[in-house]
């Protein structure tokens, strides 16, 4: 499990730990590990020995944390220069560890623009960079980058050098995951003791690039709950319903569908597929597009309608497809009613009643993308993209439901915030194609008729949806049914 917790939680740990450990002894640890992990990135490019490096450095303790990587790298043979984006405020003991190691200091702009950044870079072993570390802001920092430091980060991402972050791009915002201004862009991030929200929630992991996590003996210090979380494939493996010698298809779970219309009954297809390979025993189909879903699985038992006459199932899923109609509606209200658990996606989030899904005493989950997202939460689309994080949590206390909110990061919120809020780390950008969300909801449904509780359902199903995407795309275009017909190719590679 891959864990992240907020700034607040980080600085009380680190304080808990500093008062056991000598002075400094905290800050050593990380420019080691910073340290080591550009050597890593300078011996993919040649080697430690006769590489030039800058070092951006503003006035917070993960600035000192390059500066004394700095003065390691220059014990190596490199040679290091450091442009001080906040002159005079710079670590100390810091940069007078770089000096003593032979590295080099020059003052860079910190609120002007004017030709500091040129200058810098000409100052810099003439703008023939090997690498550049970013150490402007720490996870600390508040807003975007001032104007002289944003000037500076694009005159060295200029020269063409790897860049590498300190704890995380400077400019992002290290709790939500928010980009509020100008920020670094970065090849890779090294962070320590623990991930921070902002490294696994976009906009800002867009920037953040290849992570690496540096142990500084904080974990005995961090609470056992995170802010969030990331199922790995042993987590997912753990999770997956796997049937006994004793079982049936009805003890396996039967989940229902209810997609598909006139107008798009490629949906009830699609959502059925994904179904289908979920763990579950059976699939019952609901709606007009039963020709269409017969003729594609014909193992799917159908029925004309309404959903409670259809049979026993363990959960519904409902929306996929549906359109906007009296008997899409009803259809919607009917799934409500039932006393087990229900997924809501696509139209459905459009036709359902809030009130009554609070009201549910059996859990549901809600799948919105963020444009569906604003529209239940009556805001912006560029607000939900910005503010990820915060959406999902909102949308989740507001419905009393599960929510997975789609999209290059996909989260997933409960009810109750007291549970950490879990990211998805698989996918890949080719599943942004038509239809890939309707397998999803039929996949999770599939899941939760199977006995795995909302959340579970809704981060295995993610978690299984993107690597089949990965596996199904493995660098090329790819189709919603591709995906589904990858599902048990990634449901082996998880338990294997």
């Amino acid at each position: 499990m891959r864990t992240a917790y907020s700034v607040e939680t980080v600085r009380a740990a680190e304080r808990a730990l500093m008062a056991r450990l000598p002075e400094g002894a905290l800050m050593q640890r990380a420019a080691a590990g910073l340290a080591a992990a550009c050597a890593d990135v300078l011996r993919g490019r040649g080697r430690v020995y006769g590489a030039r490096i800058v070092l951006l450095v503003g006035s917070g303790d993960n600035g000192g944390d390059a500066l004394y990587a700095g003065a390691r790298l220059a014990r190596r043979g490199a040679g290091v220069c450091a442009v001080l984006t906040a002159p005079g405020r710079a670590h100390a003991g810091g940069l007078a560890a770089l000096l003593a190691a032979g590295g080099r200091v020059t003052d860079g702009p910190a609120d002007a623009v004017g030709n500091g950044p040129a200058d810098a870079v000409a100052d810099a072993w003439g703008g023939h960079v090997d690498l550049v570390v970013d150490a402007i802001t720490g996870i600390g920092g508040r807003g975007g980058l001032r104007p002289g430091a944003a000037a500076l980060v694009r005159a060295f991402a200029a020269t063409g050098a790897p860049l590498v972050a300190v704890d995380l791009p400077s400019g992002v915002e290290a709790d939500t995951g928010e980009v509020l201004g100008d920020a670094v862009r970065a090849d890779a991030t090294v962070t320590f003791g623990t991930y921070k929200p902002g490294l696994l929630v976009d906009p800002a992991a867009e920037l953040a690039g290849a992570l690496r996590l540096v142990d500084i003996g904080l974990g005995p210090e961090l609470p056992a709950v995170p802010a969030l979380e990331a199922l790995q494939y042993a987590d997912v493996a753990a999770l997956l319903p796997v049937p006994g010698g004793g079982s049936d298809k009805y003890r396996r779970g039967v989940v229902g569908v209810v997609a598909g219309s006139a107008r798009y009954p490629g949906a009830a297809v699609l959502a059925v597929s994904g179904a289908l390979r979920g763990g579950a025993g059976a699939v019952r189909y609901v709606g007009p597009g039963a020709d269409a879903v017969i003729a594609r699985h014909p193992e799917t038992l159908v029925h004309t309608g309404p959903p409670s006459k259809a049979g026993r199932v363990q959960a519904w899923v409902v929306g996929p497809g549906l359109g906007d109609g009296a008997q899409a509606a009803g259809a919607v209200d009917d799934v409500l009613a039932a006393e087990v658990p229900v997924l809501v996606d696509a139209d459905g989030l459009r036709l359902l009643d809030a009130a009554a899904v609070r009201a549910r005493t059996a859990p549901t989950v809600l799948t919105p993308h963020a444009g569906e997202a604003a529209a239940l939460l009556g805001v912006a689309r560029e607000e939900v993209e910005a503010g990820r994080l915060a959406a999902v949590r909102e949308l989740a206390a507001r419905h009393r439901a599960t929510v997975l909110l789609k999209g290059s990061t996909t989260l997933v919120a409960d009810s109750t915030g007291d549970a950490p809020v879990r990211v998805n780390p698989t996918g890949t950008a080719w599943l942004a194609t038509a239809g890939s969300g309707d397998v999803l909801s039929g996949l999770i449904g599939s899941l939760l008729a199977a006995g795995l509780a909302p959340r579970d359902a809704a981060s295995v199903g993610a978690h299984l949806h993107g690597l089949a995407a990965r596996l199904a795309a493995d660098g090329a275009p790819v189709a919603a049914q591709d995906v589904a017909e990858a599902i048990p190719a990634a449901w082996r590679d998880v338990r294997a």
